[in-house]
């Protein structure tokens, strides 16, 4: 399997591309600088490391567009900045808007004929914050909300083409961006807490291993009992 994966160099996407090489499938991996490139790379041997940052959207198409064939995408980068929409400087909500929103979108459309061309399946971690919308994570909801919106629409109208497309809805996960989100909420944070990154990951290669004739439009994970 082909998979074109984002935010491998933490968290989440790391686990991801943790459970995809060690099976042997060919990883497609976007790194924000030629550094982080470089500990990408060495960490995924064989892996196809590019340099591409989500945070400039109108730069991702460059970056993917000699791609012909891909099995999957894996929308797992993400960035996050709590505060009250009072006190929100306008760059935390255009930032939070074109790292999770824009470049995912951006990504998906520029890379659509190589999905198209093998069938495959595109998956969005979304997160709870994109079904409903709490104190202080405004600018961060609202980027969730619009992926969730992609997402279903896009569903729509590739489904004619083969193409499957799955959002997870993630509640609290033992990640570096959790233990910041404590941070900015003052409250003390212990990853025993809250669901592994290797289960996130266990549930998308799941997603991804569906028989053809089935699809998971979505799913939602959350911790589970202690």
């Amino acid at each position: 399997m082909r998979v074109l994966l984002t935010g491998a160099g933490s968290g989440i996407g790391q686990a991801v591309a943790d459970a995809l090489h060690a099976r042997g499938d060919e990883l497609v991996l976007l790194a924000r600088s030629e550094q982080r490139a470089a500990d990408i790379g060495a960490r995924y041997a064989g892996a196809d490391v590019r340099v591409a940052d989500l945070a400039e959207p109108e730069t991702l198409a460059a970056a993917v567009e000699d791609l012909d064939s891909l099995d999957a995408v894996v929308h797992a980068a993400g960035v996050i900045e709590l505060g009250a929409l009072a006190d929100q400087p306008l760059a935390h909500v255009t930032d939070q808007l074109a790292v999770n929103l824009v470049a995912p979108a951006e990504l998906t459309r520029a890379v659509l004929p190589a999905v198209r061309a093998a069938g495959g399946t595109v998956v969005f971690l979304n997160s709870g914050a994109g079904l409903t919308a709490h104190p202080d994570w405004s600018a961060y909801a609202a980027s969730k909300f619009g992926l969730r919106a992609v997402a279903d629409s896009l569903r729509g109208e590739e489904m004619g083409d083969g193409v499957r497309v799955t959002s997870v809805y993630l509640g609290r996960i033992a990640t570096p961006m959790q233990q910041k989100v404590h941070a900015q909420e003052g409250k003390s944070y212990d990853a025993g807490d809250w669901a592994t990154p290797e289960a996130v990951a266990a549930t998308v290669l799941h997603v991804l291993d569906l028989p053809r004739d089935v699809t998971i439009t979505d799913v939602t994970v959350r911790p589970g009992p202690q």
